[in-house]
């Protein structure tokens, strides 16, 4: 038995889906008119000025707290005036995705054999990005709805391995894992922060209620290895033991274009005349 009732049919929802992912990549790649809306008077307002106001809600709110009606008000209108301008929410987060990206500047580009150089800068400027922005990490970004400044700095990135020994699924792969690994750890150092704030229990509090448990694990004659680290050894900076990650990932990195090199050096040179 099917159900005639809209919207439950898949094939109905994927409809939807599609039609809001065409809606903002017209509003992305201005095939709307970005600062003007399709009808009405004379508009007293921009979509830059709404993408503006939605970023500032949510870095303040979260994403959770934001809705057209809450952007609407932090502009001082009303909300319907809105949607001449942006369909609804989904839309105005795709916006707001792209609005926050760096846009590249081609004078930093360390191509050949300073993309380790480049990469680390995209690292950085991920790190500062999420644990500014972190919202961002609310966004299910497995299928992102790509704008202007998002695919410039995926450019940005593909440029400075441009003459490495790579093929175009490994350099994607080398952007991804460097992308996944500043991710997680920009993710783990956001919900650090937020623990204290939802559990109402402090950093302090929360390892010195379990200190005397471990320290009597040591103790017992267990956690040897754990009783043997250093007192700092949980101290370090989070922005630091991220870089140490990226380092160790460019590293590994490197050892694959050292073997790759050799492996070409040592090849045989065909004859082209």
């Amino acid at each position: 038995m099917t159900s005639n009732h809209p919207g439950t049919d898949p094939a109905d929802h994927g409809r939807d889906g599609l039609t809001r992912l065409v809606r903002s990549l017209d509003l992305l790649w201005g095939r709307t008119g970005q600062d003007r809306p399709a009808r009405g008077p004379k508009p007293g307002l921009t979509l830059a000025q709404i993408v503006s106001t939605a970023v500032d809600i949510a870095d303040r709110e979260g994403l959770t707290a934001l809705s057209m009606r809450r952007v609407a008000t932090g502009l001082g209108v009303g909300t319907m005036s809105l949607y001449r301008y942006v369909p609804g929410k989904d839309e105005l987060v795709a916006l707001m995705y792209d609005h926050v990206q760096a846009v590249p500047d081609e004078r930093e580009q360390r191509p050949g054999e300073d993309w380790r150089a480049t990469l680390e800068l995209i690292a950085e400027r991920s790190w500062e990005l999420y644990t500014t922005h972190t919202w961002l990490l609310q966004i299910n970004q497995a299928r992102p709805v790509l704008g202007p400044r998002s695919t410039a700095g995926l450019d940005f990135a593909l440029a400075a391995l441009e003459d490495l020994p790579l093929g175009g699924q490994e350099k994607m792969n080398v952007l991804v894992a460097l992308e996944n690994l500043v991710m997680g750890a920009a993710r783990s150092h956001v919900l650090y922060q937020q623990a204290a704030l939802q559990s109402g229990v402090t950093d302090e509090e929360f390892w010195r209620t379990q200190e005397p448990y471990i320290v009597r694990g040591m103790e017992e004659g267990g956690l040897s290895r754990l009783a043997a680290l250093p007192d700092d050894a949980f101290t370090a900076d989070p922005a630091d033991s991220t870089r140490f990650a990226v380092r160790a990932l460019l590293d590994g990195f490197q050892h694959l274009l050292d073997q790759r090199r050799a492996a070409l050096r040592g090849c045989p040179v065909e004859d082209e005349s």
